[in-house]
């Protein structure tokens, strides 16, 4: 790079004034209108020529200007030295274990003449300043994916209703190669994030080492700068695809600036270029975004050779893990209290887990086809999970292995426990307690129920109560939501139509064993 030519004339007057005037060198720059630093350089280059005020009468500007800068030309000189292919090393210390040092190496061996160790990290910093490239952080290849979402969202219309949603968009970009995948989802809850992500790698075609979110709720149950903790679903993600989870620390946004760069390109390539577009579906609109999503990966990068696409599947494909043979499939996790009557309530429905495991606190892991309970992160049941619709609600799903054997009831509820309470109220109590445990093919099924009766007593008091049970018993209403109604709305306290003995109607049915069979000790 050449010199910046000098005034000749300037250091003349620097000279003349330090030499003949005396001057200090604060005050010569101020004469001069240069720097103090600069007026020093001035001199030092006059004293190692051997130069001073007056100069040697014929001493022009040229012969002056070789005096003065001779060795900075004959280092200039030396300085014509072979240079590396900058755009290379930025692009091979993307690959693991590949260091500076280790490229210098390579560089020495093909130029013995060639830079030191010390003036090639300078020259290549100084490149990477010039070219724009610089980075905070170097992501070495196949070792981070970060993930995200946009900050603006896409109208979708539904073509029925005129209805206008607004799709959220999922942003992964991996680290070495800056190569993205983008997609629009319908909401930003946990299903919509874990099947993000498993797309995603699938799109990637492997696997990296760790995954960088943001802390999204939906995949940081709780943020915290030095252990985030992450929720379970996510957890299951990520040993499923051999993750590593390293949430972004809270209020430092260098540990996801390379997402937000991402982001901030898809909403410029990608979204902006559909924001006049409207789609009838999500599939639409994403076969949109995909389209813009490879033009993106393709095109050139402007200060660097090749592309996203070319930097993958040069550098970062290579050091991807292969996926596993089976996909995730997205789960949800939840805690729940086993009941008395050994059932699990999911979305209204009522599972069963082993007897023996009743009043214990399990964890409940929930897919769009499975119900699957854990106690201490040991499976204890498994079912077929039911639609969530009024038909299943309020309905059990019991495994008769999960039963206790007749003679070996689970702890002290017992349906003749049940029924002798309920007398203490009243009669017509009892008769409700008797009727719900003889309307079930099995008596725990409706424990549940009678527990809530009991409850009510206490509410409402048991003359309430059992005024509430004999207007059930009087319409056949029974159940636990009747005799709770009936108790909310104040109707224990009206007359019946007729004021008669209230006597119940058999139920015709093989497991039913009447009242008479709970009187017995």
């Amino acid at each position: 790079m050449p010199r910046k030519r000098v005034s000749m004339r300037k250091i003349r007057e620097v000279l003349r004034l330090k030499h003949d005037l005396g001057l200090a060198e604060r005050q010569i720059a101020e004469s001069c209108r240069v720097g103090k630093g600069t007026v020093g350089n001035y001199l030092r280059r006059a004293a190692a020529a051997g130069l001073r005020w007056p100069l040697p009468p014929g001493l022009d500007d040229v012969a002056l200007e070789a005096l003065l800068y001779k060795r900075e030309d004959q280092a200039g000189a030396r300085r014509e030295r072979p240079l590396p292919d900058w755009s290379q090393v930025y692009t091979e210390l993307k690959r693991k274990g590949v260091t500076l040092a280790l490229l210098w190496q390579e560089y020495h061996g093909r130029h013995p003449d060639g830079y030191g160790y010390t003036q090639f990290t300078v020259l290549y910093r100084r490149w990477l300043g010039a070219s724009g490239v610089a980075m905070r952080q170097t992501h070495k290849a196949g070792e981070k994916l970060f993930v995200d979402y946009a900050g603006v969202t896409v109208p979708v219309t539904d073509p029925s209703t005129g209805e206008v949603r607004q799709a959220r968009v999922f942003v992964a970009v991996l680290g070495a190669s800056n190569y993205t995948y983008a997609e629009l989802t319908e909401t930003q809850g946990l299903e919509d994030w874990l099947c993000s992500h498993r797309r995603a790698l699938e799109y990637f075609g492997g696997a990296p080492q760790a995954v960088v979110p943001d802390n999204l709720r939906a995949g940081v149950k709780s943020p915290c700068y030095y252990e985030p903790e992450i929720n379970p679903a996510y957890a299951e993600l990520a040993a499923h695809y051999g993750l590593a989870v390293i949430p972004a620390r809270v209020r430092r946004p260098r540990d996801k600036a390379k997402v937000e760069v991402g982001v901030q390109v898809v909403e410029r390539q990608v979204l902006a270029p559909l924001r006049g577009r409207t789609f009838f579906s999500l599939a639409e609109a994403n076969a949109a975004v995909r389209e813009l999503i490879e033009r993106l990966n393709n095109r050139p990068f402007q200060k660097l050779p090749g592309s996203r696409r070319s930097v993958f599947e040069e550098v970062e494909r290579p050091a991807l893990r292969p996926l596993p043979a089976e996909p995730y499939v997205p789960s949800r996790w939840k805690r729940a209290k086993v009941n008395i009557d050994y059932h699990v309530e999911v979305d209204g429905h009522y599972y069963s887990v082993p007897y023996r495991y009743a009043r214990e606190t399990v964890d409940l892991r929930l897919t769009r086809h499975t119900v699957e309970v854990f106690l201490h992160n040991r499976r204890i049941a498994a079912h077929h999970r039911l639609p969530d619709t009024p038909h299943h609600r309020g309905k059990h799903t019991t495994v008769p292995e999960h039963m206790p054997e007749p003679h070996r009831r689970q702890g002290e509820w017992t349906p003749h426990r049940l029924v002798n309470w309920a007398q203490t109220i009243g009669d017509h109590t009892a008769l409700v307690v008797e009727q719900i445990l003889a309307s079930r093919p099995h008596p725990e099924q409706g424990y549940r129920s009678c527990l809530g009766v009991m409850r009510l007593a206490k509410a409402f008091g048991p003359e309430r109560l059992e005024a509430a049970c004999r207007r059930a018993c009087r319409f056949r209403a029974y159940s636990f939501k009747s005799v709770q109604s009936i108790l909310r709305n104040g109707l224990d306290a009206e007359p019946l139509p007729e004021d008669q003995a209230v006597q119940a109607v058999p139920i015709l049915h093989p497991n039913v064993r009447g009242p008479g069979y709970y009187g017995r000790g």
